[in-house]
């Protein structure tokens, strides 16, 4: 499977916060990622946060913080902050931080809508999670 990574430029690694076996694959596909295109821009995505029964909480996201990734949470059925991962990778392969995109992609409109009071708490338990300190296992278990 490592012929797939090669001559990769960037990655996006993308987990279902509604399974937590996809969060806990994360360090094998960042190993594995890694293993084959040194030192790339990587981002960590959480997708399905318009999901109200989400099974990885924001506090158990830490894998980013341990490999100083980039992490965005998304929806792409919703498309919310779908674009921010390309971004922030169009950002990093230009070396411009002030690059933006000056179209918007064309898009099916969003299956669902998302609640902002939810995305709001959402986005506050991202920012109290990233202040907390990293746990001392290396393996992001959950209990």
């Amino acid at each position: 499977m490592d012929t797939i990574y090669i001559h990769g430029q960037c990655a996006i690694i993308m987990f279902d916060v509604t399974a937590r076996l996809t969060y806990k694959n994360v360090p094998t596909w960042h190993r594995d990622l890694c293993r084959v295109c040194e030192n790339i821009p990587i981002v960590l995505c959480g997708n399905k946060v318009d999901v109200k029964n989400r099974q990885v909480k924001a506090k158990q996201v830490t894998f980013h913080r341990k490999k100083n990734l980039q992490y965005y949470e998304i929806s792409a059925k919703s498309n919310c902050s779908f674009e921010k991962p390309f971004l922030y990778l169009a950002r990093k392969l230009a070396g411009d931080p002030n690059l933006h995109f000056v179209e918007s992609p064309a898009l099916a409109p969003p299956e669902v809508h998302i609640d902002l009071a939810a995305h709001q708490q959402h986005e506050a338990e991202l920012a109290a999670a990233a202040s907390q300190p990293l746990p001392d296992n290396d393996d992001d278990a959950f209990e």
